[in-house]
């Protein structure tokens, strides 16, 4: 069996993966909040070689195959001042807690907030962001300014109307993403803490923690190990192909 087939096979898999992975960080880095994906290497053993003198049962000769593990980079992102009173900022490790459309909890950077026609403040896509007793309620028809105190007191008017609830983890893993840069608690994940590190900058945004020019080098170092190894296939594809013809012509 060749095995430089099947390793190439697996490594131009892992290299497809990898751009798959720096597409999805490019196409959301201007996404306030936003985290990007990390994609690692590893091998696994895949097997071992046939038996031969040289490679017996007591010293058999494994190969092993890449595979490509993504995993969240949470570090944080700069903090760029907008001016809007409803724009925040976490300074911090914690996360603002949404109620997602299903009602189960979302955790999120992206503090681009709005209030919406009911007087809720929500996330872009409307989800309506939490606070210690439920959704944020506001006033759509009070016209005194909105205030948020750095542990996250909501004022309007100077009237108290709550304080954002702030969600911190133990383990940042047990976090899975569903998209414009939203995650929810895995299966298996532990419940998250009250924020104890984090505070509140309100007028400021998160940017995204993506680096547009490593992406597009990442892009070009995926690409050329794509390359590399559908050579490898190719190459070996023809020495099988001349070796077959050579035992099946043997005056040739």
């Amino acid at each position: 069996m060749d095995v430089s087939i099947y390793q190439a096979a697996a490594a131009m898999n892992a290299t497809a993966r990898w751009q798959e992975v720096i597409s999805a960080n490019l196409a959301s880095s201007q996404i306030p909040g936003f985290k990007k994906q990390d994609l690692s290497f590893s091998s696994v053993q895949a097997g071992h070689h046939q038996h031969s003198q040289i490679n017996s049962p007591l010293n058999r000769q494994h190969f092993t195959m890449p595979l490509a593990g993504t995993s969240n980079n949470f570090k944080p992102g700069e903090l760029h001042p907008t001016g809007t009173a409803t724009d925040l900022a976490l300074d911090g490790p914690g996360f603002f807690e949404v109620q997602m459309p299903d009602g189960r909890s979302g955790y999120s950077r992206d503090g681009a907030f709005r209030v919406n026609g009911q007087g809720q403040l929500v996330t872009k896509q409307g989800l309506p962001v939490q606070s210690e007793g439920g959704s944020l309620q506001l006033d759509a028809n009070n016209p005194g300014p909105i205030s948020v105190s750095l542990t996250g007191e909501v004022s309007q008017g100077g009237e108290l109307k709550g304080r954002l609830k702030l969600a911190e983890f133990a383990d940042l893993g047990a976090l899975v993403p569903t998209g414009a840069g939203l995650f929810i608690v895995g299966d298996q994940g532990a419940l998250p803490n009250a924020a104890t590190r984090t505070s509140v900058r309100q007028g400021f945004v998160e940017n995204s923690n993506t680096s547009t020019i490593t992406e597009m080098v990442n892009l070009i170092n995926a690409s050329r190990l794509f390359q590399a190894n559908q050579k490898v296939i190719t190459t070996s594809d023809e020495r099988i192909g001349r070796l077959i013809t050579d035992v099946g012509n043997p005056l040739s």
